[in-house]
């Protein structure tokens, strides 16, 4: 096993990734900005290097100081979490280069499934269920033309997008140029592309993606599927699993249907397919190449600790376990926390004062907070994660109401409170939910 693995990220999944470390005997290297000198990962980690001023660009999105970071302390691994590099083909490769292990897929297949086009090519090959859209479009015509052809609403994506950003829908042909130029400016200023295509736009589905394990020897198997469509401007708010709109014929179809198609193209590492569901059938929208935020609730209704799994197979370890011995248990949800205005969402940075994190059976909280902690306003507001399991729904959704009212995080505003409004609503509580319900009722929540 990797003797000392370097951390390039912060926040929460950083601290997540060295205490995966730790339990496995392998020493942490942590990188951070100047911002971040006193966060918890930090200040735990086996050794630490500072990699730069607290804008991303000069510290976690240097590649060649991380790389630098990492030949200098002598690690075997590097572990990229989520966000900032972790799906940046170029990156793992320059790992790759320099003989250090990239925990995740190879670079080529983070390419692939970078680039959103060729990820629906790829789609269409394995036999997923694709929705009708467009090659890259070159301008404004185009994107009209293929718009009428197609029939409104209509979606314009980023080639390279992800996160929600470089996306913008149109309803007709006057909102067309409109939703091309500000899709196309979102993506120049976000991706390494501005490319843009376009899909029919899904009036109501549901957000379900298939979380996927596989190993270099071939094997692959899912850990069942989770539903992320309480949503906010394409931004996951709350995930659960399973998914309250699937029948276990659903289910079993898209979890074979995600795992088969990761064999096809001998994936390696975690990664999550994810697709939309509305009228009963599922749609392709991307594969996630990375660990993903929500991924405690899957671990914890299969018992799978998902970062050590990563861990082992980048080491070169088979997973020791084929897909009937997966066995899911009962329901999680999980709610993330941001420090955020829970009416405006204007970020909120700034000192926590009090910090008391729930307990008990079947509660977790993934956060790196703590009391006096700093939070710096250069990053995402993103500072908790709650995580809740149990048998039932409904006894997970009233475990879920108790360990929010006993989540203290004084000194700065948090989105606490919206969590509570909407685990109080009728059409969440029954899971009657899709990707728009947030947006089209946060208003009425009392």
């Amino acid at each position: 096993m990797f003797e000392k693995v370097l951390i390039a990220n912060r926040g929460e999944v950083a601290l997540r990734i060295h205490r995966a470390c730790r339990e496995m005997g392998i020493k942490t290297v942590a990188v951070h900005s100047e911002a971040d000198a006193n966060a918890m990962h930090v200040r735990l980690a086996d050794e630490a290097v500072c990699i730069g001023p607290a804008r991303p660009g000069d510290s976690y999105l240097n590649k060649s100081a991380i790389i630098s970071a990492a030949t200098i302390t002598g690690v075997d691994a590097i572990h990229p979490g989520y966000g900032f590099l972790s799906e940046d083909a170029d990156f793992a490769e320059m790992v790759e280069e320099h003989g250090i292990a990239f925990i995740g897929p190879k670079s080529e297949q983070i390419r692939m499934m970078g680039d959103k086009l060729k990820a629906r090519e790829f789609a269409k090959e394995c036999g997923l269920p694709v929705i009708e859209g467009s090659d890259v479009l070159n301008n404004v015509d185009e994107a009209r033309t293929k718009a009428n052809e197609i029939g409104y609403p209509v979606i314009i994506k980023a080639k390279a997008g992800g996160g929600g950003k470089g996306m913008k829908i149109a309803y007709n042909d006057q909102e067309i140029g409109t939703a091309y130029m500000m899709a196309k400016a979102e993506a120049k200023a976000s991706f390494p592309s501005d490319d843009v295509y376009m899909e029919k736009y899904l009036q109501n589905p549901r957000h379900i993606e298939v979380q996927i394990l596989a190993d270099s020897y071939g094997n692959v198997v899912h850990l069942g599927e989770r539903d992320c469509s309480i949503q906010r401007q394409n931004q996951k708010i709350i995930e659960e699993t399973p998914s309250p709109a699937l029948n276990e014929a659903q289910r079993k179809e898209i979890c074979e249907l995600a795992r088969s198609a990761a064999a096809k193209i001998g994936y390696i590492s975690a990664g999550t397919m994810e697709f939309l569901f509305e009228d009963g059938k599922f749609y392709f929208l991307e594969m996630n190449t990375r660990l993903q935020v929500e991924h405690p609730i899957t671990e914890a209704v299969s018992g799978v600790d998902i970062v050590r799994e990563q861990l082992r197979i980048a080491d070169g370890a088979k997973l020791g376990y084929s897909q009937e011995d997966i066995k899911l248990h009962g329901c999680a949800i999980e709610c993330r926390i941001n420090a955020e205005d829970p009416e405006t969402f204007v970020p909120n940075a700034g000192k926590v004062t009090e910090w008391h994190a729930p307990g008990g059976l079947g509660v977790r909280v993934d956060s790196e907070i703590y009391s006096g902690y700093k939070i710096p306003p250069f990053y995402d507001s993103m500072i908790a994660k709650l995580i809740v399991h149990g048998r039932t729904r409904n006894g997970v959704l009233m475990r879920m109401n108790r360990a929010l009212e006993e989540f203290v995080i004084d000194g700065i505003k948090t989105t606490i409170p919206l969590h509570q409004k909407i685990m109080a609503q009728p059409e969440y509580i029954d899971g009657i939910y899709d990707i728009h319900w947030l947006e089209n009722n946060i208003r009425n929540f009392k």
